[in-house]
C-alpha cells in the first residue's frame, strides 16, 4: 500500500471517512451541516497549492493527508491540514507508512519540511511525536472568536 495523490474527483470518499473518523472518539466534531463540511473539504482539496494524498487498502479508502504546498523563506513546506486513518484501522500502522509514504512523495518535489497543528491531548499528538515530529517552542496557535 503507498498513497497516491487525490484531487477534488475523491471528494465524496474523503468526505465519508472524514466524517466517520471525526464524529466519533475522541473529536465528537459536529458534522451534521453536510454544505458546510462539503465547503470546507473543498477550501482544502480545490486551493491552488493543494496536495492532497490517499491511502487504499484495495477499492477502499483508509486513510488521506489533506494538505497544501507552501513555499516559505526557509524552503518549500507541506502544511498538514488533515490526516486521517479509519477508525477500526487504527492502531496497525496504517498511519506511520500513510506518513512515510507522504513524505517520500513530497520529498520528491522538492519539499522541505512538514507542518501542521493538533492538540497536545489527544491520541494524534502521541502518533506525531512518534513519528519525527517536534513540537516548536516559539510557535503558538492563537485565535479569537467574533
Amino acid at each position: 500500500m503507498n498513497a497516491m495523490i487525490i484531487g477534488m474527483n475523491e471528494i465524496a470518499p474523503v468526505e465519508a471517512l472524514f466524517t466517520d473518523v471525526f464524529t466519533g472518539e475522541p473529536w465528537n466534531d459536529d458534522w451534521s451541516d453536510r454544505a458546510q463540511l462539503r465547503a470546507y473539504l473543498t477550501d482544502i482539496m480545490g486551493c491552488p497549492n493543494s496536495l492532497s494524498f490517499a491511502l487504499h487498502d484495495g477499492a477502499n479508502l483508509v486513510g488521506a493527508s489533506l494538505g497544501s504546498v507552501i513555499h516559505w523563506y526557509a524552503g518549500t513546506e507541506y502544511y498538514i491540514r488533515e490526516f486521517f486513518v479509519a477508525t477500526r484501522r487504527q492502531h496497525g500502522g496504517l498511519g506511520s507508512l500513510l506518513l512515510r509514504s507522504v513524505e517520500e512523495a513530497i520529498a520528491s518535489r522538492g519539499v522541505k519540511s512538514v507542518v501542521l497543528n493538533t492538540e497536545r491531548n489527544v491520541p494524534a499528538y502521541g502518533f506525531y511525536v512518534k513519528n519525527g515530529f517536534a513540537e516548536s517552542s516559539e510557535t503558538r496557535f492563537l485565535y479569537k472568536n467574533v
